[in-house]
């Protein structure tokens, strides 16, 4: 019995495929058990046993770790090409990695985290294993290192930053018979998104539901979803979270929505204005650090809600529960909201906000609960008439919610007036209804003229999905991504069709070097794939672009490219970088092997990997792309 307390390596000297990867997962190295199964074989070769010695683990080891392009690098600084000083990391990382301020401190910082021979760590030296792990590192990733935490200034107003968003938070799936989960909040707020949508209706025994109205989608409780919001509204981000409610719910279960938020989410959620109750401008992220705020239609203005607060504190109630205001379904173009007062009041100098139509429409009233119109703080949902209308008559803490279609058309016709909207305020764009599998629009082009709050789907994987991650990636992954300044200025005259002098363009040049352990071919019964390389630019139209690779057959585990791409890039501070790794299938097809997006300013420079994700954004380490970059 003692014996078996060893592994069989250690008893007889062999070990079988289980053995061979429980050894290697020994040496903190990630392995694709594809490519280890491949390689054991390949290994084995005729032989007619299924075990391998020790000499047969080392050689899989090295097929599978010791890359050819490490070895080039690591030779061309290392005199022996065994062990590299710290001096001579140093210079490596003055080089090849672009970092000026690196010193033999800063070398001596990565041989202390890297390399795993313990006499070459305390000789202050790096072996080949060491480099090789700092070459495979999160720290040598494509990704700039002082990108991963929160670098922007967070001081400005909210509607200077673009702000990761949610559609139909609640679907998992389809937009019709699909299911409503909770899932689909906790989900979103892990990934940093900052604005979730909730659609409320009256349920039974008084209990509002979330759903899709009017559909099959099953139904979830409101105050559920409010429960696990206030669990993970802050965890992958300190700023604040705006709840957009689609409310059809009636006044008495718009109270009870009310009394939940107060009661859930309590001092998180936003009640009142921060500093002087006359709002001039909104206040910034870092302002309302930890805060929840209510997007949902208001009666009148901030000021007005918070007097007749004040009043209910004095003891002074009137007989006011609700308002009628004005459904966004109306065809209208009044300069104001319509309300009207559905219950008489006892108080004196109550302002009227009930305006005759200036030509015959179809008028369709909503009626709305001041308990929960009391919540809305800085986030009034207004009707969007025109972009005139709004620069004569809409206040700062008002937002619109268009749709994509009536958006696109503003970018094509009238993309300087849109930019001037949504300097000044929230715009929040939303996919068109006939979207019934959840499908997403392309949200760069909302992101060009500023749209702050560019909702998807976030359970529909895709192209889409993988801009909105990557973009969000920026900032330390908060959810809030400080505008360019031509998208601030009130005064700005870009365009995405014309960027004029707002923008430096940058020249990149990127050198694809190889893969390493990429998924393999579903078509593959091994480990192959002929893998091919699209690197793209997403942007405004002028630097939309893709350029391609060649194809290397039946290699997934190490190809080798040695290609160099250039680009000139127009608006840097819009652009993102798609690198898609494809298997090609024939001339006319190919399948989706892996992905990853960024902004094109959160590049590395020098040597770096391109950790490569899956459609559904999980990462699929150790599968990666090794580059190198270089801009100006």
């Amino acid at each position: 019995m003692e014996e078996n307390r060893y592994p069989p390596f250690f008893r007889t000297g062999k070990i079988d495929l289980d053995s061979t990867m429980k050894l290697l997962e020994k040496f903190h190295m990630p392995f694709d058990f594809e490519h280890v199964k491949h390689v054991f074989k390949k290994t084995l070769d005729k032989r007619k046993t299924q075990m391998i010695n020790i000499e047969d683990f080392r050689a899989i080891y090295r097929a599978l770790v010791h890359r050819s392009e490490f070895r080039e690098l690591f030779c061309a600084y290392s005199p022996d090409c065994k062990i590299l000083s710290a001096t001579e990391l140093t210079e490596f990382l003055r080089r090849e990695k672009y970092e000026t301020t690196a010193c033999e401190t800063s070398a001596l910082e990565i041989i202390l985290k890297y390399e795993p021979i313990e006499e070459v760590r305390k000789r202050r030296q790096m072996s080949f294993e060491g480099f090789i792990r700092y070459m495979s590192s999160s720290d040598c990733s494509i990704f700039r290192n002082e990108h991963k935490t929160v670098y922007q200034d967070m001081n400005h107003p909210l509607c200077d930053y673009f702000i990761s968003s949610s559609h139909n938070t609640y679907l998992i799936s389809d937009q019709l018979v699909g299911p409503s989960h909770l899932w689909g909040y906790t989900s979103a707020l892990l990934k940093g998104c900052r604005c979730l949508e909730i659609d409320c209706w009256d349920g039974s025994n008084n209990e509002p539901v979330v759903y899709h109205g009017h559909t099959l989608t099953s139904k979830i409780p409101f105050n559920s979803v409010i429960q696990v919001i206030d669990k993970y509204a802050f965890v992958a981000s300190d700023y604040p979270v705006v709840l957009s409610l689609e409310n059809h719910c009636s006044p008495k279960q718009q109270e009870v929505m009310a009394d939940y938020l107060r009661n859930i989410l309590g001092d998180k959620l936003l009640t009142s204005t921060i500093g002087d109750t006359v709002v001039t401008q909104l206040p910034s992220p870092e302002a309302l650090k930890f805060k929840i705020l209510i997007k949902n239609k208001k009666v009148g203005t901030i000021e007005e809600g918070m007097l007749r607060r004040n009043a209910e504190s004095h003891g002074e109630t009137g007989e006011i529960s609700e308002f009628e205001y004005l459904s966004d379904e109306a065809e209208t173009d009044e300069k104001a909201p319509l309300y009207r007062r559905t219950r008489s009041s006892k108080r004196k100098n109550e302002h009227s906000h009930s305006l005759p139509p200036r030509k015959k429409a179809k008028v369709i009233f909503m009626k709305i609960a001041i308990g929960l119109s009391d919540l809305v703080i800085y986030t009034k949902s207004e009707k969007f008439v025109s972009f005139e209308h709004s620069l004569a008559n809409q206040k700062c803490f008002e937002n619109n919610s268009i749709g994509e279609v009536r958006a696109r058309k503003f970018v094509k016709h009238s993309a300087k007036e849109f930019v001037s909207h949504t300097s000044r305020f929230i715009t929040r764009i939303y996919p068109k209804g006939t979207r019934a599998n959840s499908s997403n629009y392309n949200p760069q082009e909302f992101w060009n003229v500023g749209c702050q709050m560019v909702a998807l789907n976030f359970q529909t994987p895709g192209l889409q999905m993988e801009l909105q991650v990557g973009k969000f990636q920026d900032n330390g992954g908060c959810g809030y991504i400080l505008k360019p300044e031509f998208l601030r200025n009130h005064d700005s005259t870009f365009t995405p069709h014309s960027v004029g002098r707002y923008s430096k363009p940058m020249s990149l040049s990127i050198r694809l070097i190889s893969g390493h352990q990429l998924p393999p071919s579903n078509l593959s019964k091994t480990n192959k794939a002929d893998p091919l390389v699209n690197i793209e630019i997403y942007g405004v139209p002028e630097d939309q672009t893709r350029k391609k690779s060649s194809v290397i057959k039946s290699n997934a585990l190490s190809p080798r490219w040695d290609e160099v791409f250039s680009f000139t890039i127009q608006v840097p501070e819009l652009a993102l970088i798609r690198f898609c790794v494809e298997d090609e299938i024939s001339l006319v097809a190919n399948e989706f092997l892996g992905q990853y997006t960024l902004p094109l300013l959160s590049l590395s420079k020098g040597y770096c990997n391109v950790p490569l994700l899956s459609k559904d954004g999980d990462n699929l380490e150790p599968a990666s792309l090794f580059v190198h970059v270089w801009y100006y």
